[in-house]
């Protein structure tokens, strides 16, 4: 991917020299890979107007966990063990001549832009803002295909432990194996810390698996996801344990079902983020459960498993073709349980045959 990490440092580039600055100093991880192809551990990347240079504090592994630079970019180790990048950066910047520099403000902590300004006080710092972000949104076929083979991951990991005997196992065993099993298949990791609910757990957003043995008749939620060169997907699933669904169950099931097919469907060029929010939320909503309803109903995924866009009531914004987003509505009743269905899904236009599916593990309510 050298050309299209390049061709990202040029549009990058060029959003800085139209607004009056010659070079950029990147820190933020996912930033740096984004256009070098890798971020070795507080690594940065000082981009110039005739020459970048990824400044690492050890020569870059290679791995598929951190990624390999590529071929047109200098790799600069720092003179120090310890040593700090951006202050490197800095140094290397006042000795050029240039007069400014744009940093990640929302990235840099104030303690290391103290640094930079000790080290180099007649440079003008200004603001890089999110503009490595907002090129990050919408992804190429390159990018799609890591988030496709990592889906396929996830959905074989998920499978296999539906297969299982699960009765009588902690919410705990089960995590860690399905991210045993993740790795097994080729993932670098898990996406995120794995989640496993189970009974008057299940459905909740983020639960932390605990010591809480799986039971008949219990609810039983999985969200996980893998990373596959440095992408990240997602996959959340509700199923039942040992025994035909309740009634309160099914009727639970059903409704969220309803919520994430209606974000799905809302998933096409053009369409507000705010749009898809409302047409998941909408179903919930009008069903009673407004007041217990998480911040968002998706979000975008990538190098991170959370970035933009976000899905959300107040998002400003609007879908574009090849952005990666997750759509995951999900209730919970307190002391009784609840339901999660999250899909990572790609935006495409309706003639290409509309948004693409990438986790395909059924969304049926299975008795396990």
């Amino acid at each position: 991917m050298s050309d299209a990490h390049a061709a990202r440092r040029t549009r990058l580039r060029e959003r800085c020299q139209a607004s009056g600055n010659a070079t950029a100093l990147v820190t933020r991880p996912a930033n740096v890979r984004y256009l070098t192809g890798a971020a070795p551990r507080g690594a940065a990347l000082l981009l110039g107007a005739t020459e970048d240079v990824l400044l690492c504090g050890a020569p870059p592994r290679g791995d598929s966990l951190e990624g390999r630079p590529d071929d047109a970019v200098r790799v600069q180790l720092l003179p120090k063990p310890g040593g700090d990048p951006a202050v490197t950066a800095a140094d290397l910047v006042t000795a050029a001549g240039a007069e400014s520099l744009a940093v990640e403000e929302h990235h840099l902590t104030v303690a290391r832009h103290r640094a930079l300004r000790s080290v180099a006080p007649r440079l003008r710092l200004t603001d890089l803002g999110g503009a490595v972000e907002q090129l990050r949104v919408v992804k190429d076929e390159e990018e799609i295909s890591c988030l496709r083979i990592g889906a396929e991951i996830a959905d074989q990991a998920l499978g296999e432990l539906l297969e299982s005997i699960l009765v009588g196992r902690t919410e705990r065993h089960l995590a860690l194996e399905l991210e045993r099993r993740l790795v097994d298949h080729g993932a670098d990791g898990p996406a995120f810390a794995t989640s496993v609910a189970t009974g008057p757990n299940s459905g909740r957003r983020g639960h932390l698996p605990t010591d809480r043995r799986v039971e008949e008749g219990d609810f039983l939620s999985v969200c996980l996801g893998a990373v596959y060169r440095g992408y990240r997907c997602e996959i959340g699933r509700t199923f039942v344990i040992g025994t035909s669904p309740a009634d309160w169950q099914i009727e639970l099931y059903d409704l969220v079902f309803a919520a994430q097919r209606a974000g799905r469907e809302s998933l096409v060029p053009g369409a507000a983020y705010r749009a898809v929010d409302r047409a998941a939320r909408h179903v919930l909503d009008s069903a009673g459960h407004g007041a217990d309803l998480p911040a968002l109903m998706g979000h975008g995924v990538g190098l991170e498993i959370d970035e933009d866009p976000q899905l959300a009531p107040a998002a400003m914004g609007k879908l574009d073709a090849c952005v990666p987003v997750t759509v995951e509505p999900g209730v919970h009743l307190p002391g009784r349980g609840g339901v999660r269905i999250d899909d990572t899904l790609v935006v495409r236009p309706e003639a290409d045959g509309g948004p693409e599916l990438l986790t395909i593990t059924t969304k049926e309510l299975l008795a396990l």
